[in-house]
């Protein structure tokens, strides 16, 4: 591609950004995907340059305003290009040219903003904070009072890119024998600081064609999701409830750590995203011990109702605003692609309230978020706490894994990219102390539990 046809694609981009109401990179893949001849120089360049202008957005808005331009896709590539790339009155007459595969000709609006804009710095003292901070105006105030004094640090720390983390399958390797594998491929990776299944690679790698990868000896997976995870503290023998599943991610984690023995019951809302997982599961070795459950499912309904004091620990990764996720999503500080927060807020409790019963006395339930928002963390534990007096929060010190320290003090769990270099997630141990546990017929299967007959019941 010619570097116009390269920022013609971009602008394509953000038109469907702008326009469609799915996730940028379903945006970006799908477009890629259309477009074979793309080579891959040009993928990156076009994928990082509208992920630097999305990290940028509510910046480069303002100064096309500022500038007196229509707010689009056209001028937020064009903003981008002179703030980011730093790009002169020449070269962008150059790549706005009008030829075939090339953005039209600048018009006279365009080449007054030119004389405006270019050379000027990205901040000015004219900003809004929410616009200097690239943080909705609405959550402003709520995220300056949980980070307090190192709230520059830590909202300069989401602009960031996420690093590429890989999770060990601890059922097949150690994780030395892992790092020694990707060494002999020359690819440079270290442990993670805080997770023992974890490896931070030092650069971007095309990890599919590793040999350590089509082996199934690691996996992708963030930290933060680790952690949530290790929360659970799963160990071999346990019955464990992944109630809020998705593909599967941390139903994995679960698995190795309880060294494939025990049972996982992966449930989720979707039930074709559980049907993406099972491969996953089969590659991984852990299948053997894992179900899943789609809840849309009435009968998968009905068996999650008879589950009173079933299992040692139930994790739920609740829907959430994904705010935690603003330096992986950027598109996601200003583009909302599913319920408002107030439906969000009635969700989680309402989760919370279902399966509260399913954790057998003495047992664990892990709640967590990749949210910033108490409202979503500790408000919502605090509230469930109130309303189930058969629960208590643990702190992190006693409900952690033995031998291996916490990342953070506390009650709760609260990472962040500046301190952990994780996603913004969160985490709450709450550990059952009360209850009647109503009998059941069997742990795995009820009585009255209809049962297809190809079903495996081994």
């Amino acid at each position: 591609m010619t570097p116009a046809a390269r920022i013609k694609a971009s602008i394509e981009i953000f038109q469907a950004i702008q326009t469609a109401s799915v996730p940028m990179d379903n945006i970006i893949g799908d477009y890629m995907r259309n477009r074979k001849y793309i080579g891959s120089k040009d993928r990156r360049y076009v994928a990082g340059l509208c992920y630097d202008i999305m990290r940028a957005y509510a910046k480069l808005k303002w100064w096309i305003a500022r500038a007196g331009l229509d707010f689009d896709a056209r001028s937020t590539v064009f903003a981008g290009l002179i703030f980011l790339e730093q790009r002169d009155a020449e070269y962008m007459q150059m790549i706005f040219n009008g030829d075939k595969y090339s953005p039209e000709t600048l018009d006279p609006a365009e080449n007054k903003a030119l004389d405006m804009l270019c050379g000027q710095a990205i901040v000015h003292d004219d900003m809004p904070e929410f616009v200097r901070f690239e943080v909705p105006e609405q959550y402003l105030a709520e995220v300056k009072s949980i980070y307090g004094a190192d709230f520059e640090e830590e909202i300069q720390a989401y602009s960031g890119e996420a690093a590429l983390d890989l999770r060990v399958n601890v059922a097949k390797i150690a994780r030395e024998d892992a790092l020694n594998s990707l060494r002999k491929e020359d690819i440079s990776a270290k442990p993670h600081q805080f997770s023992p299944w974890g490896i931070r690679l030092k650069q971007k790698v095309f990890l599919s064609t590793t040999k350590t990868f089509k082996k199934r000896l690691v996996d992708i997976q963030d930290e933060g999701s680790q952690l949530i995870a290790l929360a659970c503290n799963a160990q071999p023998s346990m019955q464990v409830l992944d109630y809020c599943a998705g593909a599967g991610g941390k139903t994995l984690a679960l698995a190795n750590a309880m060294g494939c023995k025990g049972r996982v019951v992966a449930m989720d809302i979707d039930s074709r995203r559980l049907a993406k997982a099972k491969p996953r599961f089969k590659r991984a070795g852990v299948s053997d011990i894992i179900e899943t459950r789609g809840m849309e499912d009435q009968k998968n309904r009905k068996w999650l109702r008879r589950q009173k004091g079933t299992f040692d620990v139930t994790l739920l990764d609740v829907p959430c605003s994904g705010t935690g996720t603003w330096r992986r999503n950027p598109d996601m500080r200003w583009y909302h692609y599913g319920p408002q927060l107030e439906e969000l807020l009635e969700t989680q409790a309402d989760i919370l309230d279902k399966v509260a019963d399913t954790v057998k006395i003495g047992g664990r339930l892990v709640y967590a978020t990749c949210s910033l928002l108490r409202q979503e963390n500790e408000d919502q534990v605090e509230s469930f706490l109130a309303r189930n007096k058969d629960y208590r929060l643990v702190p992190l010190v006693e409900g952690w894994p033995e031998g291996i320290e916490p990342p953070c003090e506390g009650d709760y769990m609260r990472l962040s990219p500046l301190k952990h270099g994780t996603d913004g997630f969160f985490a709450a141990i709450m550990e059952r102390i009360g209850g009647e546990i109503t009998h059941r017929s069997s742990p795995r299967y009820s009585a009255d539990e209809e049962i297809s007959p190809d079903e495996d019941l081994d």
